[in-house]
């Protein structure tokens, strides 16, 4: 994402925001984009209207046109497959094409700036998801292979979410078969498989890449790219074989990354990339947890207790939220979370947020979307809670008649 320069109509000085104007130029920036987007900010951007006219003699023409759009956003939709991102929302400055309060979705584009204003104004979260955003020194996404006989789950881990970019499927021969049988099977998979991955990969700028499968199946994967590298005299094959990290996980299925991502050879591997970090912060919150010992919290109201005493900061303190809590359309909860990040870096400790569309952060999302490491136990922070529901049942026994 790059920040280029912004100039605002004098038709746009009564919205009376600070605006940014950003220039997409990755996948990765519609990802940064969607996170920026809240609903009640408004966007300018170019648009594609059909605009239907009118003749005097009363025949009508369509036809397409291409003009900039301002509209207040309702809702955005982003395809992560795809990485697009759709925005909807009313028309506040009309043009020739458009009225005030017509409804239209802009389709955010590659190398096409739009320009962005906050409504609530740019609190330290947006700041921060902004200088993200424009972060040039970016660490390469790292390629996945996820496979058992007959599946491969191929994938594109960047810093901030997974990508499944393709699913193979192949069949082959049970073991009950002749040897050759099977062992004409397992070399289509894995033509099948390599041939996807070249397809699927960009590997003319050097990544890591890790095949993971329970038994051997990664590891004859690894020898069969570098014995094609070296039969087809490929260069780049050859050094995607050699570079390649083998890890062992239970299953070929997706969902078998988290176990792969804290695996020991992985987390040397990429120790420094930021999802690789969230998860270590995630296996400590786990680990505390089964302890219960008073360190480890999860739930709104038992985190916010925490913050508030000053227990989630210098000395180890740690606040973990997923970014889809500042995404609500009441702005007092999102102000609610911004808070609590704020006075967790006033006092000296970490507050990191996660993406939901990371491993990370979906295991964080069952916690409640928000978890604390704290820096000295507390005990009973989820007392009140427990006394409001045992209020709240006594009230509705009375109420019985």
């Amino acid at each position: 994402m790059q920040l280029v320069g912004s100039k605002a109509s004098q038709r746009l000085d009564e919205i009376g925001e600070e605006n940014v104007t950003l220039l997409p130029v990755e996948p990765e920036d519609m990802w940064h984009a969607n996170n920026l987007i809240g609903p009640d900010d408004v966007v300018r951007a170019h648009a594609i209207r059909k605009v239907t006219t009118e003749s005097k003699t009363g025949s009508t023409q369509s036809e397409r046109v291409h003009t900039n759009l301002t509209i207040r956003v309702t809702s955005t939709f982003f395809d992560p497959g795809a990485s697009q991102l759709h925005v909807s929302g009313t028309v506040i400055v009309e043009n020739n094409f458009v009225s005030l309060g017509q409804y239209h979705t802009l389709d955010l584009e590659l190398n096409r700036p739009f320009t962005l204003w906050k409504k609530y104004g740019w609190d330290s979260v947006a700041k921060e998801t902004l200088s993200d955003a424009l972060k040039q020194d970016k660490d390469g996404a790292v390629a996945a292979v996820v496979m058992q006989e007959g599946i491969a789950n191929i994938c594109l881990i960047t810093e901030y979410r997974t990508v499944l970019k393709q699913r193979v499927d192949s069949t082959i021969p049970k073991k009950r078969s002749s040897s050759t049988e099977q062992d004409s099977g397992m070399k289509r998979f894995f033509d099948k498989t390599l041939g996807t991955l070249m397809r699927s990969i960009d590997f003319s700028t050097p990544r890591p890449l890790l095949l993971a499968s329970p038994g051997f199946v990664a590891g004859d994967f690894k020898k069969y790219i570098s014995d094609e590298g070296v039969r087809r005299g490929d260069k780049t094959m050859m050094s995607i074989a050699k570079e390649a990290t083998v890890v062992h996980s239970s299953s070929g299925h997706l969902h078998s990354l988290n176990e792969i991502l804290k695996s020991p050879e992985v987390m040397a591997t990429m120790k420094d990339m930021k999802f690789s970090k969230e998860t270590r912060y995630m296996d400590d919150f786990f680990d505390k947890l089964k302890r219960d010992d008073g360190r480890a919290w999860y739930g709104t109201a038992p985190v916010e207790k925490a913050v508030r005493e000053g227990a989630v900061g210098r000395g180890g303190g740690v606040l973990l939220v997923n970014n889809s809590l500042f995404r609500s359309m009441d702005i007092a909860v999102r102000r609610r979370y911004v808070a609590m990040v704020d006075k967790v870096k006033e006092d000296g400790g970490e507050a990191r947020i996660l993406s939901s569309d990371h491993e990370s952060g979906q295991r964080l999302d069952a916690l409640g979307s928000i978890s604390a490491i704290l820096t000295y136990p507390m005990l009973d922070l989820d007392e009140d809670e427990d006394e409001a529901d045992a209020e709240g049942q006594a009230e509705n026994e009375d109420m019985v008649i």
